[in-house]
């Protein structure tokens, strides 16, 4: 039954990336994807750089840099401010 099911799963994650990758279009929404994640963790890494001065470390994770790719600096901010507020 396990078999069963990560053969589905296979078989749509394969049918998946066969209808989006058809266009040009999903490789530069990929580009772009994999360019705001490198700059989040980009950014995550220099924040952790300077924990000796600022007292603040975010981890790299999933999460975080999910959170900073997709809002940004305005993100980087709010989990800074979030880190700040369970501290305290």
């Amino acid at each position: 039954m396990q078999y069963m099911l990560w053969g589905v799963f296979l078989g749509s994650g394969l049918l998946l990336a066969f209808v989006l990758l058809r266009r040009r279009f999903a490789f530069q929404w990929l580009g772009h994807a994999c360019l705001h994640i490198a700059f989040a963790s980009i950014l995550l890494y220099i924040l952790n750089l300077f924990s000796s001065y600022t007292h603040l470390e975010l981890p790299l994770n999933a999460v975080t840099i999910g959170t900073v790719s997709i809002l940004g600096l305005p993100g980087l901010a709010a989990l800074a401010a979030l880190k700040l507020w369970v501290l305290v």
